[in-house]
């Protein structure tokens, strides 16, 4: 098989592995998963996109003019979520995760999980000098430390 179907036929299958882990890990952190999960890939980025996750919690919150609440809520859970979800992503990307970005919009409900990625050029060393450890950003974004990835 050409080098480019095998990329190919991988890609096809990474998406769809994205999405349902991350579906499965928002669950296991608050008790509900997306009704819908779709995964872009690229060489050096991963975003899912995932819609109606709000718990019934959550909604009531935001009803009740708690908005700020909720997403402040969300920020904790991503930020606990964020060492399951990017191990998850390295391990089904076979790429070293060199940050991870997360935000919510509430209406609508949906919330988007990123990933960058050392480029498969670059998983050489060139993009070591990156993980020198967890930088908070200006944005709330948050570059997390990661060991090695197994040979």
């Amino acid at each position: 098989m050409p080098d480019t179907q095998r990329e190919y036929d991988r890609r096809g299958a990474l998406g769809p592995a994205i999405a349902k882990a991350t579906g499965h890990l928002l669950n296991k952190f608050t008790g509900r998963g997306p009704t819908k999960a779709h995964t872009f890939v690229s060489d050096e980025l991963i975003s899912v996109v995932l819609s109606d996750t709000m718990t019934t919690g959550e909604r009531s919150l935001y009803r009740d003019g708690g908005a700020q609440l909720v997403l402040a809520l969300r920020k904790a859970y991503q930020q606990a979520m964020g060492p399951e979800l990017i191990a998850a992503v390295e391990a089904l990307s076979e790429q070293r995760v060199i940050a991870f970005l997360s935000a919510n919009h509430l209406e609508p409900d949906i919330a988007i999980e990123s990933f960058v990625l050392v480029p498969r050029a670059a998983a050489d060393g060139a993009g070591e000098n990156q993980r020198d450890g967890a930088k908070a950003h200006a944005d709330g974004a948050r570059t997390m430390a990661r060991p090695p990835l197994p040979s």
